[in-house]
């Protein structure tokens, strides 16, 4: 992981967007990984509590598997967890045979792509996104030792710059698929900084959503059906601001201020003259800047204690653009009436404050049947599992 500090010192040090997108785009192309074979069965792992996070009361976490670069996760009905990832190549499927709570055998699904972050499972298919495609593998669960995939859409842009992407199937049975800015701060053609959705065949593509730098985690309220995201707010306006946010779409194409204002009433230094504060939609809830919020879940499990049903975790990644670090944990949204009332750290401990040591980015969060969440960390190569008892 020494490239990834020495490129991170360098990010912060440089103030030229140009400079930090082809470093970036040279820590990318030096991230090829060697083959594996499609099957591989996990070390065994002791089933032990990680003592080095804060957890609430009655709350324990342990390690469910172990996957290089873990990011976005999805899950099918036989419990079969999908895993995708932004600095490797691969797509993986990890699977819990006996029900232990801990994962015995991966499989490496497909190799050779680009930044394959997002997954989604849907009537027995897996889909995948790379930057400027979606595949998919049908009836993946009865070809897990020898898939193969479509391609359903190879029509997004391929800026690797805010490139990598979470998707996820809405309510309506479409995916959904954003597409981020392809800067830290610009006005672009409509379809960067914002949300698409399309059929399962990959169809009638269209743009829902509006003025969203960079989402990497959405989820809908089981309660309402509206879509709720996490956006990631620009960098170089200092350690504090502006603020990253959850959002709440409740119609089609509305807007939600970036690149002309951020967390609800903060005009941007370049382009805040040109378009006000008022005409977009403001944040549910605006998080500190820089903690990065990706991966977020509404929770509707009962393993967890009655005041947590409908309650968001909230994934918050990591800071780069800023003098000492912030995020690595996970945030506990407090929901009502369709609402935020109240943000609190749920689960820190990646980072150690006073010596700004890390030993973990947690990415997305997901449910599994028996209500237990899965966290995945793309930094310590690992999915972990929250209990409660």
């Amino acid at each position: 992981m020494l490239w990834f500090h020495l490129v991170n010192l360098i990010l912060y040090l440089c103030s030229m967007t140009s400079l930090k997108i082809a470093l970036l785009a040279l820590v990318v192309i030096a991230c090829d990984s060697p083959k594996e074979n499609n099957k591989a069965s996990i070390a065994p792992m002791d089933d032990v509590v990680l003592n080095s996070f804060n957890l609430p009361s009655g709350f324990s976490m342990t390690t469910y598997a172990e996957v290089d670069n873990a990011r976005s996760l999805a899950l099918s009905p036989s419990g079969i967890v999908f895993v995708g990832n932004r600095e490797e190549d691969k797509v993986y499927a990890i699977q819990d045979l006996d029900g232990d709570g801990k994962a015995e055998k991966k499989y490496t699904l497909a190799s050779g792509l680009k930044m394959p972050n997002g997954v989604a499972y849907k009537d027995g298919d897996l889909y995948v996104a790379e930057i400027s495609r979606i595949l998919k593998f049908k009836d993946i669960e009865q070809n897990l030792d020898n898939p193969t995939y479509e391609i359903i859409y190879d029509k997004y842009p391929t800026d690797r710059h805010h490139g990598w992407k979470y998707i996820a199937f809405g309510p309506d049975g479409k995916l959904y698929v954003p597409v981020g800015a392809p800067c830290n701060i610009c006005e672009s053609d409509e379809i960067y900084a914002s949300i698409t959705r399309m059929n399962p065949d990959g169809s009638n593509v269209e743009i829902v959503a509006g003025g969203v730098r960079n989402t990497v985690g959405f989820d809908w309220n089981p309660a309402t059906g509206n879509l709720w995201f996490t956006d990631n707010g620009r960098d170089m306006m200092g350690d504090n601001f502006p603020p990253c946010e959850l959002n709440k779409l409740t119609e089609d194409k509305q807007h939600f201020g970036y690149p002309y204002c951020h967390g609800g009433d903060i005009a941007d230094p370049e382009f805040g003259d040109k378009r006000h504060c008022n005409e977009f939609v403001k944040p549910q809830f605006n998080f500190k800047a820089h903690t990065a919020p990706l991966g977020m879940h509404f929770y509707e499990g009962d393993m967890f204690p009655k005041e947590y049903q409908g309650d968001i975790f909230v994934a918050q990644h990591r800071s780069w653009n800023r003098s000492s670090k912030i995020g690595y944990r996970i945030m506990r949204m407090h929901m009502e009436n369709n609402r935020v009332v109240k943000g609190e750290v749920f689960i820190d401990g990646w980072l150690d404050d006073a010596s700004q040591d890390v030993t973990g980015r947690p990415v997305d969060v997901i449910e599994l049947e028996d209500g237990s969440l899965l966290i995945s960390d793309d930094y310590a190569g690992v999915v972990y599992r929250l209990t409660y008892s």
